[in-house]
């Protein structure tokens, strides 16, 4: 897949863990480990939004494009 979460990365940089953030947001730990390791295949633009609110980021600082060419 061409688009890389990197919650994991910013959730490090800002020391919160995933009980804490789950909370803040109200979504389900489960369901945030999936973003945090990469797993999704979707975000909804709320919980984006409330990351970002959390997080105080930019959506980009979460997301990630790369070209398929460039993929590992």
């Amino acid at each position: 897949m061409a688009i890389i979460l990197r919650l994991d990365v910013l959730m490090a940089r800002r020391k919160i863990g995933l009980a804490e953030l789950a909370d803040r947001i109200d979504l389900t730990q489960a369901n945030l480990s999936i973003l945090k390791n990469d797993h999704a295949k979707a975000i909804r633009f709320s919980t984006l939004e409330a990351l970002c609110r959390e997080l105080e980021c930019q959506p980009g600082d979460i997301l990630e494009y790369i070209p398929e060419s460039e993929e590992i």
